[in-house]
């Protein structure tokens, strides 16, 4: 289930990508299945080693170019081991929700993306979100470990991006049929997937994503807008360094410190993985 529109983010092929906070590594797979060079990073280590054997099948399965880097870093949002001006594209899909600086780590991922290139972001929209949140407090913090610690509107997100330096281009929303699905977990509980009424549309979810009938999809696609469960906001990195450059340089130690040529990024970042193929 793929929540960004690869052609708004416009990957090209050889492109360096940064997935942060990337979990099981939807985002991720995609991206190396166009050919581009793919850096999974995520908090929670466990999340890595299924992320870089799927990366090794793909090159085996030819799926995946040959010679093509997939890296998995075990990494922390305010903290990328990575030097400035790194990446062309950044996707990070459903993590600032999560993290209670959220503006230290958009100041980060200005650092790393050159200048020119593109980040897309995903948040849970406003209204399928506040509604989870009225219907349950163990759906989010305190009460949820790791849960999200605020509701986003769309301006609120586009408003942060562009103080941590960024320029908003374009914005969409998607999963629209995922929206009751929450709203129904949080009714009868966010932990409980026994439910006969949650597993019987968690099977209809299950099947739109592996048949992706024409009914659904157009569904989906007309109710997107109102019941869309993420928002997607594409925005460019603006040319120079800006404050959030600055911001994020004054936070790290001389220790921190990485090269800063990007010619030696994918070689760097090879040595710093956790796990590559």
């Amino acid at each position: 289930m793929l929540t960004v529109d690869f052609d708004l983010l416009g990957l090209q092929r050889g492109d360096l990508v940064l997935d942060m906070g990337a979990g099981a590594g939807r985002h991720s797979f995609e991206c190396f299945r166009r050919g581009a060079q793919v850096v999974s990073l995520d908090y929670g280590f466990d999340e890595l080693p299924p992320v870089r054997d799927l990366f090794w099948a793909m090159q085996d399965s030819g799926e995946a170019p040959l010679g093509s880097l997939g890296a998995c870093i075990n990494g922390d949002a305010l903290r990328l081991p990575f030097p400035d001006h790194t990446f062309d594209r950044i996707i990070c899909s459903e993590v600032f929700e999560h993290i209670p600086d959220d503006r230290g780590a958009m100041a980060e991922l200005h650092r790393v993306l050159r200048p020119g290139g593109v980040l897309a972001a995903t948040v849970p929209s406003w209204m399928p979100e506040k509604l989870c949140w009225q219907l349950s407090a163990e759906y989010h913090a305190p009460l949820a470990a790791g849960g999200h610690v605020r509701i986003y509107t769309e301006a609120m997100l586009k408003d942060r991006l562009i103080d941590a330096g960024f320029l908003p281009e374009s914005s969409h929303r998607a999963h629209a049929l995922h929206s009751p699905y929450w709203w129904l977990k949080c009714l009868v509980g966010p932990t409980n997937d026994t439910h006969p009424l949650v597993q019987a549309y968690h099977k209809l979810l299950v099947w739109d994503i592996a048949s992706a009938p024409a009914l659904t999809r157009t569904t989906e696609r007309i109710l997107n807008p109102v019941l869309g469960k993420s928002v997607v906001v594409y925005s460019r990195r603006t040319i120079g360094g800006g404050a959030a450059d600055a911001t994020a340089a004054a936070t790290r130690t001389a220790d921190d410190t990485v090269p800063t040529d990007p010619s030696v990024a994918p070689d760097a970042i090879e040595e710093a993985a956790g796990v590559t193929v």
